[in-house]
C-alpha cells in the first residue's frame, strides 16, 4: 500500500494550486491560509478549509468535482514540474516481477488525482488502482488502509499480510491501527527519528538502495 506524495513523488504544487483555484470559484472567496496537507485526508483537509473560511453552504463532493476539473486540465504539469523520488521506479519494477505481491495506491488524494499523479510518470499499469484506499472513502486515515485490505481481499478471494509505505507519521499510525507492516520513508518532511517514534516497523531514508528496499518490503 504506497503513499503517493513525498513517497513515490513530488507533484510539483499543481493539486495545491488546483485546490486555491477551486475553492476560490466555488465560494467566492480569497484563500486565507494553507493547511497542513502531508499524510492527511482530502476529507479531513476539506472540513478544516472550510471552517477556516466560515463555508457552510457547499459540499466536499462539489468542491471535489471543480479540484479535479482543475488537476485534469493541467495534469501536464505532474510530469513537467515534479519528479520520481530516488529509487521508485526500480522498486515498483522489482516488486511487481513478485507474483505474491500486490500493489496499490493508500493515499489523501482522491482517486482521479492520485490516478493522474502517478500516470504522469507511466505508473498507472503498476497499481490495481480498484483496491486502494483514497481521500474520499474517509476523513481518517486509518480507514482508508481498512477499506483497502477490505477490497483487495474480496477482489482476489484470499488473505494479505498488508504493508503500508510512506513518509509521515499519519502513514505509520494507519499502518498500526489495522496491524499492517508500517515502513517509513524520510523523503518527505518527517524525520527518521520520528518515523521511528511513531512506531514505523522499518524507517529507510529513500528508496535508492533498491536491494534493502525490496528485502524489507517482502519479509
Amino acid at each position: 500500500m504506497w503513499d503517493v506524495d513525498c513517497t513515490l513523488l513530488r507533484g510539483g504544487g499543481l493539486a495545491g494550486r488546483a485546490w486555491k483555484a477551486a475553492f476560490t470559484e466555488i465560494t467566492g472567496l480569497e484563500w486565507l491560509a494553507d493547511p497542513v496537507f502531508g499524510g492527511r485526508t482530502d476529507m479531513d483537509i476539506c472540513a478544516e478549509v472550510f471552517a477556516a473560511h466560515g463555508v457552510t453552504d457547499c459540499t466536499p463532493e462539489r468542491f471535489f468535482t471543480r479540484y479535479i476539473e482543475h488537476v485534469t486540465k493541467n495534469r501536464h504539469e505532474f510530469g513537467q514540474y515534479g519528479a520520481l523520488m530516488p529509487g521508485v521506479r526500480a522498486v515498483l519494477s522489482r516488486l511487481g516481477d513478485n507474483p505474491n505481491v500486490v500493489q496499490t495506491l493508500v493515499t489523501g488524494n482522491v482517486p482521479e488525482v492520485a490516478l493522474a499523479k502517478v500516470a504522469a510518470f507511466d505508473l498507472t499499469d503498476v497499481f490495481d488502482a480498484e483496491v486502494g484506499g483514497y481521500g474520499t472513502d474517509d476523513a481518517v486515515r486509518a480507514t482508508l488502509v481498512r477499506r483497502s485490505l477490505e477490497r483487495a481481499e474480496a477482489k482476489y478471494g484470499e488473505r494479505f499480510a498488508p504493508v503500508v509505505v510512506g513518509d509521515t507519521v499519519h502513514d505509520v499510525t494507519a499502518a498500526l491501527a489495522n496491524d499492517a507492516y508500517a515502513v517509513g520513508v524520510a523523503t518527505g518532511s518527517t524525520k527518521m527519528a520520528d518515523l521511528v517514534l511513531a512506531g514505523a516497523h522499518a524507517v529507510l531514508p529513500d528508496l535508492s538502495d533498491v536491494e534493502a528496499t525490496v528485502r524489507i518490503l517482502t519479509l
